[in-house]
Protein backbone atom coordinates (compact mmCIF):
# COMPACT_ATOMS: atom_id res chain seq x y z
CA UNK A 1 0.00 0.00 0.00
CA UNK A 2 1.18 3.00 -0.84
CA UNK A 3 -0.59 6.73 0.55
CA UNK A 4 0.06 9.77 -1.64
CA UNK A 5 -0.33 13.21 -0.46
CA UNK A 6 -0.33 16.02 -3.33
CA UNK A 7 0.43 19.83 -2.36
CA UNK A 8 1.14 23.16 -4.02
CA UNK A 9 -1.64 23.87 -6.10
CA UNK A 10 -3.37 27.65 -6.25
CA UNK A 11 -4.25 30.62 -8.21
CA UNK A 12 -1.82 31.73 -10.52
CA UNK A 13 -2.74 34.01 -13.79
CA UNK A 14 -2.09 32.78 -16.94
CA UNK A 15 2.28 32.68 -17.94
CA UNK A 16 2.69 32.09 -14.28
CA UNK A 17 4.51 28.63 -12.53
CA UNK A 18 3.51 26.27 -10.19
CA UNK A 19 5.44 23.31 -8.29
CA UNK A 20 3.18 20.62 -7.16
CA UNK A 21 4.53 18.22 -4.90
CA UNK A 22 3.53 14.24 -4.16
CA UNK A 23 4.26 12.97 -0.63
CA UNK A 24 4.22 9.29 -0.68
CA UNK A 25 4.34 6.78 1.96
CA UNK A 26 3.85 3.31 3.26
CA UNK A 27 6.44 1.50 0.84
CA UNK A 28 9.92 2.83 -1.02
CA UNK A 29 8.83 5.01 -3.75
CA UNK A 30 11.31 3.69 -5.85
CA UNK A 31 9.21 0.48 -6.66
CA UNK A 32 6.91 2.52 -8.31
CA UNK A 33 6.48 4.49 -11.87
CA UNK A 34 5.17 7.80 -10.55
CA UNK A 35 2.46 9.95 -12.84
CA UNK A 36 0.47 13.26 -12.99
CA UNK A 37 -3.22 13.33 -14.21
CA UNK A 38 -5.52 16.10 -13.89
CA UNK A 39 -9.45 16.53 -14.65
CA UNK A 40 -11.32 19.82 -15.11
CA UNK A 41 -14.96 20.48 -14.58
CA UNK A 42 -16.98 18.44 -16.72
CA UNK A 43 -14.02 16.51 -18.26
CA UNK A 44 -12.30 13.22 -17.65
CA UNK A 45 -9.28 12.69 -15.91
CA UNK A 46 -6.63 13.01 -18.27
CA UNK A 47 -2.53 12.04 -18.04
CA UNK A 48 -0.39 14.92 -17.75
CA UNK A 49 2.86 13.45 -17.23
CA UNK A 50 5.20 10.06 -16.44
CA UNK A 51 8.40 9.35 -14.83
CA UNK A 52 10.13 5.43 -14.60
CA UNK A 53 11.34 4.35 -11.21
CA UNK A 54 14.90 6.05 -11.50
CA UNK A 55 14.15 9.39 -12.95
CA UNK A 56 15.82 8.18 -16.16
CA UNK A 57 12.85 8.03 -18.71
CA UNK A 58 9.85 11.00 -18.81
CA UNK A 59 6.75 10.87 -20.66
CA UNK A 60 4.55 13.89 -21.13
CA UNK A 61 1.22 14.75 -22.74
CA UNK A 62 1.49 16.65 -25.38
CA UNK A 63 -0.66 19.92 -24.63
CA UNK A 64 2.25 20.40 -21.66
CA UNK A 65 5.49 19.47 -23.21
CA UNK A 66 7.93 21.76 -23.31
CA UNK A 67 6.11 23.49 -20.17
CA UNK A 68 5.68 20.96 -17.37
CA UNK A 69 8.72 19.27 -15.69
CA UNK A 70 8.30 15.80 -13.73
CA UNK A 71 10.74 14.82 -11.24
CA UNK A 72 11.35 12.33 -8.16
CA UNK A 73 13.30 11.85 -5.33
CA UNK A 74 13.10 8.99 -4.11
CA UNK A 75 15.42 9.50 -0.82
CA UNK A 76 12.43 11.41 -0.20
CA UNK A 77 9.78 9.64 -1.38
CA UNK A 78 8.48 12.76 -2.90
CA UNK A 79 7.32 13.51 -6.62
CA UNK A 80 7.26 16.95 -8.30
CA UNK A 81 5.58 18.66 -11.29
CA UNK A 82 7.11 22.30 -12.36
CA UNK A 83 4.66 24.03 -13.98
CA UNK A 84 5.32 27.15 -15.93
CA UNK A 85 3.75 29.33 -18.68
CA UNK A 86 0.55 28.04 -17.45
CA UNK A 87 -2.68 28.72 -19.76
CA UNK A 88 -6.27 28.82 -18.53
CA UNK A 89 -6.81 25.36 -19.77
CA UNK A 90 -4.13 23.70 -17.22
CA UNK A 91 -7.23 24.43 -14.96
CA UNK A 92 -8.15 21.19 -12.87
CA UNK A 93 -7.64 19.09 -9.78
CA UNK A 94 -4.31 17.55 -9.91
CA UNK A 95 -3.59 14.05 -8.93
CA UNK A 96 -0.22 12.14 -8.22
CA UNK A 97 -0.31 7.90 -9.08
CA UNK A 98 1.69 5.50 -8.55
CA UNK A 99 1.66 2.64 -10.97
CA UNK A 100 2.80 -0.76 -10.66
CA UNK A 101 2.85 -3.35 -12.73
CA UNK A 102 1.95 -1.43 -15.59
CA UNK A 103 -1.32 -0.13 -13.75
CA UNK A 104 -1.98 2.85 -11.95
CA UNK A 105 -3.19 1.45 -8.45
CA UNK A 106 -2.59 4.29 -5.87
CA UNK A 107 -3.99 7.85 -6.04
CA UNK A 108 -3.86 10.77 -4.04
CA UNK A 109 -7.02 13.10 -3.57
CA UNK A 110 -6.10 15.64 -5.46
CA UNK A 111 -4.86 19.68 -5.84
CA UNK A 112 -6.19 21.97 -7.38
CA UNK A 113 -4.87 24.32 -9.94
CA UNK A 114 -6.74 27.30 -10.81
CA UNK A 115 -5.08 29.75 -13.74
CA UNK A 116 -6.79 32.98 -14.41
CA UNK A 117 -6.65 34.74 -18.03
Amino acid sequence: QVQLVESGGGLVQAGGSLRLSCAASGRTLGDYVMGWFRQAPGKEREFVAEISWGGITTRYADSVKGRFTISRDNAKNMVYLQMNSLKPDDTALYYCAASFGGKYKYWGQGTQVTVSS
